[in-house]
Order: C-alpha cells, then sequence, then structure tokens
C-alpha cells in the first residue's frame, strides 16, 4: 500500500502544473527538456542552493544564456524557496519568503501577535489587508 501511495505521489508531483510568473517558460523550456518537474517541486532551496543545482545541470549539459540561468533561479527561488514559519518568522522574511507587501507581512505579523498563532492557509487568508491569493500561491512554503 505504501508503494502504491507513493507512486502515485511521485506521478501527481510529475504532472504539477508549475506556479504562473516571470521565469515559468524558460523554466520549463530548459529544465524540462531533460527531466519533469519533479525534480524542482517539493524542493526548497534558497537562492544559493538552486544556483548550486543549475551548476549541477551546466556540468551535466544543460545549455541556456546567463539572462536564462538566471531567470530560472530567479523562479525558482520565488516558488519554490525556503519554508517559512509565518507564527515564528520576523515581517522581513515573511514578506521576502512569501513575496508579500510590507504591509501584508506586517498584518500577519500584528495579527498572530494579537490572536495567536497561526494553525492553517485559512487562517492566513482571514487576515485583513492580506491578498489572500498570495497565500495560496505560496501555500508550499509555509509552515506552522
Amino acid at each position: 500500500m505504501r508503494l502504491l501511495t507513493g507512486l502515485i505521489f511521485v506521478c501527481a508531483i510529475a504532472l504539477a502544473q508549475l506556479p504562473e510568473g516571470e521565469g515559468k517558460a524558460v523554466t520549463e523550456k530548459i529544465c524540462n527538456s531533460c527531466h519533469g518537474t519533479e525534480n524542482y517541486v517539493g524542493k526548497h532551496l534558497n537562492k544559493d542552493g538552486w544556483e548550486e543545482v543549475i551548476q549541477e545541470m551546466v556540468s551535466q549539459g544543460a545549455q541556456a544564456s546567463d539572462a536564462e540561468f538566471d531567470a530560472i533561479v530567479d523562479y525558482l527561488t520565488r516558488n519554490f524557496g525556503p519554508k517559512v514559519n509565518v507564527n515564528q518568522a520576523p515581517a522581513k522574511e515573511i514578506e521576502t519568503s512569501l513575496a508579500l507587501t510590507p504591509e501584508e507581512a506586517g498584518a500577519l505579523v500584528r495579527y498572530r501577535e494579537k490572536n495567536g498563532a497561526f494553525k492553517t492557509i485559512d487562517d492566513l487568508k482571514r487576515v485583513p489587508g492580506v491578498d489572500a491569493k498570495k497565500i495560496e500561491a505560496r501555500k508550499a512554503q509555509i509552515d506552522f
């Protein structure tokens, strides 16, 4: 049963729809020409980590311009960057990790200080002044 569950999980990742945004097309074009999304969806690396991955891919024959590789690193960092614990992180870290405005990150911190720890994604989406679509788009990067 665990094998079947694992296989289903791997297939789901392989077929995962990548988040929209700048760099998506070049990431699909360059990265997916050799492997599927399973090689990066689910990883949560910082910019240095993604740059190391790109260097490894170059050493294995990946070809693109410096500008294309920069766009890929930016896209992967933005969409598959490190997880942030929204119950402990300061506003600046939340802002950077989740691509929120300073006002939205501040609203999350003020809300948790007043109301206690967040337990679910839906808790975050209910915070006044925070764009729920941004939270949904970055939910894979959120820890509680």
